[in-house]
């Protein structure tokens, strides 16, 4: 079982930056990968970053590619998502997940453990 508290959220002029946090507890959370999903009103939740278990592999959708950095430090049970360059786009509630793999993975059903999420507005 893992448990999931997003924070780091807020309002941010397009342009800026944010660092977003999830804080795990749960025994399993350093042998889980860990995921950053993002849904905007009226659209389906997507993904947006994901790390391995150890850190040392990492995913990114397209669309943040390059702006977005997703790191986890294992000894705090916590993962973090720095975004740079944002964009009016980039506005949405922000999920953090844990998966039962090791793997990063763009699949939200692949991940069993989901936070509350953290809003993100960008204005322009």
């Amino acid at each position: 079982q893992v448990q999931l508290v997003e924070s780091g959220g807020g309002v941010v002029q397009a342009g800026g930056s944010l660092r977003l946090s999830c804080a795990a507890s749960g025994r399993t959370f350093s042998t889980s990968a860990m995921g950053w999903f993002r849904q905007a009103p009226g659209k389906e939740r997507e993904f947006a970053a994901a790390v391995s278990w150890s850190g040392r592999s990492t995913s990114y959708a397209d669309s943040v590619t390059g702006r977005f950095t997703i790191s986890r430090d294992n000894a705090k049970n916590t993962v973090y998502l720095q975004m740079n360059s944002l964009k009016p786009e980039d506005a949405a509630v922000y999920y953090c997940a844990a998966r039962n793999g090791p793997s990063p993975s763009s699949t939200i059903s692949e991940y069993t453990y989901w936070g509350q999420g953290t809003q993100v507005t960008v204005s322009s």
